[in-house]
Parts: structure tokens; sequence; C-alpha cells
């Protein structure tokens, strides 16, 4: 059995300035970028993930996604 290393969350740094707005190439949902959260190993600081929170345009509920699934709307 693998034992899952203990992590801790901590504010990472954005791809792009905060309010950009941006696309889940996967559920292809647009949104402003808010922020960018990591989740890091306790021992040593290895990013173990990393999830983009982004705003729809108008406002309304956050969601998030993994930060490799978001990019720049070009236009």
């Amino acid at each position: 059995m693998h034992d899952k290393p203990v992590t801790t969350l901590h504010h990472g740094d954005l791809p792009y300035p905060a309010g950009t707005l941006v696309v889940d190439t996967v559920s292809e949902r647009t949104g402003h970028l808010v922020g960018v959260i990591e989740e890091r190993a306790r021992e040593g600081g290895k990013v173990v993930s990393r999830q983009a929170f982004m705003r729809p345009k108008g406002g309304g509920v956050e969601w998030d996604a993994p930060l490799e699934r978001i990019k720049p709307v070009e236009g």
C-alpha cells in the first residue's frame, strides 16, 4: 500500500496577471483568473499539484481546474 505524502497548501504564483480572462481547455469554460493554490509535500516542498481558481465573467460561483488546463483567451 502506498501512503500519500503529508502535504500543505500554499498560494502559488499566477501564470498571468490576476483578472486575466482564461479558458479551461477541457470544460471550455471561461472566466477571470483569481488565484492559484499549490499542494506541496511537507518534507522538501516539492509541488504535488497546482489548481487555478476562476470567476465567471459577470460574477458567479468560482470554480477550479488544474493549472495546466488553463490558457489566456485570445482576442
